[in-house]
């Protein structure tokens, strides 16, 4: 791809909201969530169909909601494998750590075995809901030129060169993105001294389910169960193993021997040599072209969150082009989105750095010593804890952005942190996701309070004009109570049918939430400073000048 330049003149064929480089699952699910907010997209990959092998193979609750927040998710459930274990073992197969979060406050479990190429595939074929959204294969972006009004790309395909004009770019073509480099932006981090050998396997021979992970000094493997009758291997290349060696069929029975018995039927479906590497962009914006996914970013595998990072890219990303296409946010609400995600990304790239070292020891001193340290924390029963609920793994917290503080009284408050999803009830329905009953924009949510009470008329007209659902949340037995006259139909009153809301609110001050549509908490306060929290919500997204509005 050539150099980004200015352009001075308009003379495309298309014009779209949003130009999508690259379908991987990245760009294909920030397609769908454009799609669901009804902007014009088109993605451009240069391949001609979608990579058809496992590559990824671990999808954790934060990714499952975007696959809800995109209307996907009963598509891809049959693709997972729910409350997926984690084990790290040592050379006798004795464990050192276990990873089984029996939890699911998001509303899914924390940690899913998963088939990538399947899971793409359902991303793909939901794109053909939408009448505004077109993927074009054997198409290669070959120029970038940006102005103050849009984005000019130069698109290669086998019918001929073509010219499209998008308000905005998103690079979503992997590590070794051709956005990345046009734009200048440096790619520092480091790469993993060995390199490491993927197998997968069809009709299971093992089929033991979870992920194990064998820190055996000698050579440091992987055995993991994807659904349907997949099984991942990993093995650790030593020094002088080459990778034309490594895809040799004498190579893989000799890794494969002393776990799979000779006499078992092995049918490859690929074999691969990879490089670990840690490394994140320089920026993730320049202008109107933004970069998601490993074209920002990429990580060693060891906590399978290379794949969800780039998904949680997608999904802070698409609301917020979404506000600024509609004229809802002034386009620095745009600067947020490298603002939230870098340091969560950062976090991640460590903690998967860091795990990948403490497996890959080879040194037998070093390994004893790394077994001691993980079986003295087992010993611990908090520790153990810590462990198995996943608590160690970074969660998505802002501290700036596209957030207010106004109001907020807690601290750590709730603002920049996700919030729980609950089976709820509605007056229509009697047991429904929280997020499917608040739709895919935002919301505010009162708790025991309508809102519509106890907000002043400019923070209603502020929110009318955003579109922002208004929601009375109350205990499961109150959700049909209409003593006191009949509810505005405006807003959603929702049944907290196990106790989990209200727990969340007893643990609080703050009363009122407002929800952004990647359900982060964008603002809390108590029903008394609700009001004045809208109006900083407001600020914070940059809205346009309110002034002219009138009170409706």
């Amino acid at each position: 791809m050539h150099e980004v330049t200015v352009s001075k003149q308009v003379k495309s064929r298309d014009v779209v909201d949003v130009a999508v480089v690259g379908a991987g699952p990245t760009g294909l699910m920030i397609a769908n969530l454009l799609g669901v907010h009804g902007l014009r997209v088109q993605v451009f990959e240069a391949g001609q169909d979608l990579i058809d092998f496992p590559r990824g193979v671990g999808m954790d609750d934060e990714t499952l909601r975007t696959f809800q927040a995109a209307g996907l998710v009963d598509n891809v459930l049959p693709h997972t494998i729910p409350h997926q274990l984690l084990v790290f073992v040592d050379a006798k197969q004795r464990d050192l750590a276990r990873l089984a979060p029996p939890t699911a406050e998001f509303g899914w479990p924390r940690r899913n075995g998963f088939v990538q190429p399947l899971a793409d595939r359902v991303l793909l074929e939901g794109l053909d809901r939408f009448d505004t959204v077109d993927v074009h294969w054997n198409s290669r972006v070959n120029g970038l030129a940006q102005d103050a009004d849009g984005v000019e790309l130069t698109v290669t395909a086998p019918e001929g060169e073509r010219t499209v004009r998008a308000s905005y770019v998103v690079g979503a073509d992997g590590g070794r993105s051709d956005t990345r480099k046009a734009l200048g932006f440096a790619f520092a981090g480091t790469s993993a001294p060995a390199d490491w050998f993927v197998i997968d396997i069809r009709n299971d021979p093992l089929g033991r389910p979870g992920s194990y992970v064998v820190a055996d000094p000698h050579r440091p493997y992987v055995s993991i169960s994807i659904p349907h009758g997949i099984r991942r291997f990993e093995f650790m290349l030593k020094p002088g193993e080459t990778e034309a060696e490594a895809m040799t069929d004498e190579f893989v029975r000799r890794l494969l021997a002393p776990i799979v018995p000779a006499s078992a039927k092995v049918d490859i479906i690929r074999r691969r040599v990879y490089t670990h590497h840690s490394r994140m962009a320089e920026h993730f914006r320049s202008g109107r072209v933004f970069l998601i996914g490993d074209a920002a970013h990429v990580m060693p595998v060891w906590q399978g969150q290379g794949y969800n990072s780039g998904i949680r890219d997608s999904l802070n990303l698409s609301w917020k082009l979404a506000m600024v296409l509609r004229g809802l946010a002034g386009d620095r609400l745009l600067d947020s989105y490298e603002t939230e995600r870098r340091r969560h990304v950062r976090a991640m790239i460590d903690l998967s750095t860091w795990v990948g070292r403490a497996v890959s020891v080879t040194n037998r001193l070093g390994a004893a010593v790394r077994n001691g340290f993980f079986r003295a924390i087992s010993a611990v029963p908090s520790a153990k804890s810590y462990i198995v609920t996943m608590r160690f793994k970074p969660m998505p917290t802002m501290t700036d952005g596209a957030l207010t503080k106004v109001g907020a009284h807690s601290e750590p408050g709730p603002v920049g942190r996700m919030f729980i999803q609950p089976t709820v009830s509605t007056r229509t329905s009697p047991s429904v996701k929280l997020d499917d009953a608040l739709g895919p924009w935002f919301a505010l949510i009162a708790w025991n309070n309508d809102p519509c009470a106890i907000l002043d008329d400019d923070a209603r007209v502020r929110l009318a004009r955003t579109g922002v659902r208004l929601v009375w949340a109350r205990p499961a037995v109150q959700l049909h109570w209409t003593e006191a006259g009949p509810v505005n139909p405006d807003v959603l009153v929702i049944g907290d049918l196990d106790g989990s809301l209200k727990r969340w609110f007893d643990a609080r001050p703050e009363s009122v939430l407002l929800i952004r549509p990647d359900r982060i908490v964008g603002g809390a306060g108590p029903a008394h400073a609700a009001s004045d929290m809208v109006r900083g919500f407001d600020h914070a997204v940059a809205a346009p000048d309110p002034s002219s509005w009138e009170v409706q």
